[in-house]
């Protein structure tokens, strides 16, 4: 397995996928020709999809393509914002199936379908033991559905991705790139099956404070009581221990920390799913929070800026390269959030030069998301503020 990533800066769309191009082609050998092709592009080439598209498969005419618009692409191991873009990430993969599809909303099995009606619909078997790398359009597709129904019917996949981004709304120049069709709505996927392994590293940008709690009461979204008390009441208790700076954190970037694994008794950084705090009521009491809750599961208070997003991902690829002990990573897809990136750490290349520093030097491309795609034990849900990494 060999990969290879290259970005361009070049304001022309053709210029930009000719130095891309011949940035892989070269990167990958003499003889080697790529399997898969993941392109993706700012919005200043959105005029010319299907184009850039066509360009791509006449230039690499055996391989299986998949890639959306990004307000930022990511390739080589740099990060491209508010700037003309293009990303070609390559990879040769021998002996591995590639099975492409587009799902439209109307596409998506009922929620009781069986696990056969995914199986139909994305072309892929159930005992394929498949990866799935998926873009979609944050507009016109309920990305959340198919990543419940996809775990559903693949239960042990890995499922990493983003959403498409540059656009504001309907109808803005943002594409889904699948083989010869640059489409404009729902999602598209690849899948990969065979001689392949995909790791997954996926950092929230939180740092937990306080003590992981007991969810007591709680009904929908609303958390009623924690640990037999008030939400608000324990929250107000925490404030008052915390130093001056995350008191400005708790008023400005408030998240709540959701374990996944009933199971677990104890908790760290990666085990929790982070949502946002989008409520409160005083006299009550409650908190609402940007997930569904059930009594018993362990909850931790998490805040957010640059520092503690930066400590995250440290401690998250930090753990990977110890767990994946003698494993050389040969390529990386990078899923990161327009919140990240230049805007939040003032400075470019910041999760790229981590990745780097603590897991080594590798081709890596991907884009900045309208949301990420990633696993939080083992269930798959859609990210904010987050970078969903796929480890080759």
């Amino acid at each position: 397995m060999r990969w290879a990533s290259h970005v361009s800066e070049r304001a022309s769309w053709d210029e930009a996928l000719a130095e891309c191009a011949d940035g892989v082609t070269t990167a990958l050998g003499a003889g080697v020709d790529p399997d898969l092709v993941a392109v993706f592009a700012s919005p200043h080439h959105g005029g010319a999809d299907q184009q850039l598209l066509d360009a791509t498969r006449a230039r690499f005419p055996g391989a299986s393509i998949v890639g959306c618009s990004g307000a930022g692409v990511i390739g080589g191991g740099h990060e491209v914002e508010d700037a003309p873009g293009l990303s070609l990430t390559v990879g040769s993969l021998p002996d591995v199936t590639l099975r492409g599809f587009h799902l439209r909303g109307e596409d998506l099995p009922s929620a009781d379908a069986p696990p056969e009606a995914w199986a139909e619909r994305t072309g892929v078997p159930l005992d394929a033991d498949p990866a799935f790398v998926l873009l979609a359009d944050p507009f016109t597709f309920d990305t959340d559905a198919l990543l419940a129904g996809l775990d559903y019917a693949f239960p042990g996949a890995v499922k990493i991705g983003g959403l498409a981004s540059g656009g504001s709304g309907p109808g803005d120049p943002q594409a889904l790139f699948l083989n010869e069709t640059a489409y404009r709505e729902g999602a598209v996927g690849m899948a990969l099956f065979g001689n392949v392994v995909v790791d997954t590293v996926v950092a929230q940008g939180c740092r937990p404070i306080g003590e992981p709690m007991r969810i007591t009461g709680a009904e929908r979204n609303v958390l009623l009581s924690l640990d037999g008390e008030p939400p608000v009441q324990k929250l107000q208790e925490l404030f008052e221990r915390c130093s001056p700076r995350d008191r400005e954190l708790v008023q400005r970037n408030l998240f709540m920390g959701i374990a996944m694994d009933p199971l677990l008794e104890t908790v760290q950084a990666g085990d929790f799913l982070i949502r946002n705090v989008v409520g409160m009521d005083p006299q009550r009491g409650v908190l609402a929070v940007g997930a569904q809750l059930r009594e018993g599961q362990l909850v931790q208070f998490h805040v957010r800026d640059a520092d503690t997003s930066a400590e995250d991902l440290r401690l998250a690829l930090a753990s990977y390269r110890s767990a994946a002990g003698d494993r050389s990573p040969a390529g990386v897809l990078l899923f990161s959030c327009t919140g990240r990136g230049r805007h939040l750490y003032g400075q470019v290349d910041h999760d790229t030069g981590i990745f780097d520093e603590l897991v080594g030097s590798m081709p890596l491309g991907g884009f900045f998301c309208n949301g990420e795609i990633g696993p939080v034990a083992s269930t798959t849900y859609l990210h904010g503020y987050t970078s969903s990494f796929a480890i080759f």
